[in-house]
């Protein structure tokens, strides 16, 4: 495996994250050559300052952790956090109307799809496989490559585990190949690393970036 660096997001989403913390994740990922870094949106605008004029890519949430809001409080969401400087938005999908089997997701995604693009930046979109069916994920996976994600992603990291092969195997089978998988949640180690990527995955999210480096 070579570069694994660029497949890494180093991520700290936890509740009781500080300045300290954005900025040592921040350290972090610059000395292990990582691809980027993932804050919450309060967060976004002192990373972005921090990062300066570094390519490494500034990554935020939406709608998170469950992804219920309201697609305005999104869309507004989404808005700032582009104003700040975030380049790329995860947005948690809204799994509730996923499963009351509506429309909305679709319309939601393309809604944040448009403003992101519009940016020149890039959304992906949390399907939290955790609590998906087989048969859903396929269909959560199909709503997002129709209505313009860029990237599909299993799962926030809250949920009662993250990513597993089987997932990202099923995901990739049914994604067209201009979509891309980030897998998240519960990768620590750079073994795990690898696995997901040669089952399909592009990107991995994880607090574990240096450590993951480390096994390279």
């Amino acid at each position: 495996m070579r570069n694994i660096q660029k497949y890494i997001e180093h991520t700290n989403l936890k509740t009781t994250i500080t300045s300290d913390d954005v900025e040592m994740l921040l350290k972090e990922a610059q000395e292990n050559n990582i691809f980027g870094i993932c804050v919450p949106p309060f967060w976004v605008k002192k990373a972005k300052r921090d990062i300066g004029k570094s390519d490494l890519q500034l990554i935020t949430v939406i709608g998170f952790p469950l992804g219920y809001q309201m697609s305005q409080t999104k869309e507004a969401e989404a808005i700032q956090a582009l104003k700040d400087g975030a380049d790329e938005l995860d947005m948690v999908l809204n799994i509730s109307a996923v499963k009351s089997e509506m429309m909305w997701p679709k319309i939601e995604v393309a809604k944040m799809g448009k403003i992101a693009h519009e940016h020149g930046k890039i959304l992906k979109v949390i399907i939290e496989t955790a609590y998906l069916s087989d048969a859903e994920i396929v269909d959560a996976c199909k709503i997002c490559a129709d209505a313009g994600a860029d990237f599909v992603k299993t799962s926030t990291g809250f949920a009662p585990e993250g990513a597993k092969v089987e997932y990202i195997k099923l995901m990739r089978s049914v994604l067209p190949d201009h979509v891309g998988i980030k897998a998240s949640g519960g990768i620590k180690t750079y073994e795990q690393a690898v696995e997901l990527i040669e089952a399909g995955a592009e990107r991995i999210g994880t607090s574990s970036g240096p450590e993951i480096c480390k096994g390279f």
